[in-house]
């Protein structure tokens, strides 16, 4: 069995709340813009994967973004400069269409799809390099890399970070259908239809849908996600996709970052302590948002907690095995 523990994160005290956390890095951090080698992996399926990959040496961590994320997400590239300046080789992995190019086919990416995320850990390990030693997912790659560690008997990673997850896909769905967290959903529908939109701009829609009718995620992931996945339904799509279910079979050393205020999710949608596997330890904070976790006592001096959390335990991971 895992464990739980409490953070040692403390949130700023002039970002009181879920919202002011989470919005905060993702309208007024700075992106730094790192020199990064791109590299397109080629699926089985004949579909592709783009990666943006450090230039240094060190053991590789990949990183893995959330629903329509892309490199320019607010802890996206910072991570991935930090994971840098630890003597890690970040490999930021843009999920299927998440790069500047949509992608071949019709289907795309989505919480569950952990066989694109196998399939690049396996193309990597034939490189000189190796596959990643560890994987950092946040919110839906979050899911991903939990149900990937789970639902796989030997996974191609050595330790694995998931932050700010939704645990239970219908859970998340529902939060964000309530309060002020309708205005999460409102934006990310606005991208996901922009991107669906881009994507068969020069080919037929393969779906009898009004994307202007759609507004809530329910009917988006029922008409859309779940057709084009190869699902029966919305509810198929996210009995099978939400990691929950896995978490008692990890045994790959896994810290789990959680805010219990995360406006994503409901407090009852924390997995107990007796769900966790063997590797899984769970740091549960009181505040915090949304993949947020920002601290400081000065607002023009603002502390991301996050990119120190997770150098932390990568580089206690590396030294026990020995890297």
């Amino acid at each position: 069995m895992g464990s739980i523990i409490g953070s040692q994160f403390k949130p700023a005290w002039w970002l009181p709340g879920p919202h002011l956390q989470t919005l905060w890095p993702s309208l007024l951090r700075r992106r730094p813009n790192p020199a990064l080698l791109r590299r397109r992996l080629e699926l089985a399926d004949g579909d592709f994967i783009d990666l943006a990959i450090g230039a240094n040496a060190g053991a590789r961590v990949l990183v893995i973004h959330g629903l329509e994320g892309n490199l320019q997400s607010h802890y996206a590239s910072s991570l991935v400069v930090a994971l840098a300046e630890a003597g890690f080789q970040p490999v930021f992995m843009h999920l299927r269409g998440c790069s500047e190019e949509p992608n071949r086919l019709n289907r795309a990416y989505h919480s569950g799809a952990t066989e694109d995320l196998a399939e690049v850990l396996a193309l990597l390990s034939e490189d000189g390099e190796g596959a990643p030693f560890a994987a950092v997912g946040f919110s839906l790659g979050a899911n991903l890399l939990l149900k990937y560690l789970g639902e796989t008997e030997r996974p191609l990673l050595g330790a694995g970070i998931a932050v700010s997850v939704p645990f239970v896909l219908r859970d998340a769905m529902l939060r964000l259908d309530i309060g002020f967290s309708r205005m999460y959903r409102g934006y990310l529908m606005r991208k996901l239809k922009a991107g669906l939109r881009r994507k068969f701009a020069g080919r037929a829609f393969p779906l009898d849908v009004d994307l202007d009718a759609v507004s809530s995620f329910n009917t988006f992931d029922d008409r859309i996600t779940a057709p084009l996945n190869g699902f029966a339904g919305v509810f198929d799509y996210y009995s099978r996709a939400s990691c929950r279910q896995f978490l008692p079979r990890i045994e790959t050393p896994t810290l789990i970052i959680q805010a219990m205020d995360d406006p994503f999710m409901f407090p009852t949608t924390l997995p107990w302590e007796h769900e966790l596997g063997p590797g899984i330890t769970l740091e549960l904070s009181e505040s915090g948002g949304h993949v947020g976790f920002v601290g400081g006592t000065l607002p023009w001096r603002p502390r991301y907690w996050l990119e120190s959390r997770i150098v932390e335990f990568l580089r206690a991971q590396a030294a026990h095995c020995g890297l």
